[in-house]
């Protein structure tokens, strides 16, 4: 596993911020002009479903290892914050929030992670998080 360092001062990243200023400064007149797209963007959004998305996405990512490494070379890691997130993201999606309508999202959260989690497992012999 390579340090940090070393991934700081890979070669290849000095090619992508070249190209990227280079997209700046070719575009900057536009860069410049979006802001009222943004502003109009920003002001018409659904602010606690994109803010929770980013929210629960931070929380899976950062808990996945944590979690794994109780159960290293497992998949455990993955399957145990792969469900509560898939509910978390279904309820916070779900404009009519009723048993009858959690019910199949419960079942989706736990089978979905669960196949996936299996299909890496033992088919494909894969160790996830």
């Amino acid at each position: 596993m390579r340090n940090l360092a070393s991934r700081v001062s890979d070669p290849h990243r000095g090619v992508l911020v070249l190209l990227g200023l280079a997209i700046l400064l070719r575009d900057r007149a536009r860069i410049a002009a979006s802001g009222a797209a943004w502003r109009q963007t920003f002001a018409a959004m659904d602010k606690p479903r994109f803010l929770g998305t980013i929210a629960l996405t931070l929380v899976y990512f950062s808990a996945m290892v944590p979690v794994g490494d109780l159960w290293p070379n497992t998949g455990l890691g993955f399957l145990i914050c792969s469900i509560p997130y898939v509910a978390g993201t279904g309820l916070l999606f779900m404009h009519d929030r009723s048993w009858r309508q959690a019910v199949p999202l419960a079942i989706v959260a736990l089978a979905g992670p669960t196949f996936v989690w299996w299909l890496f497992t033992y088919p494909l012999f894969l160790t996830l998080p």
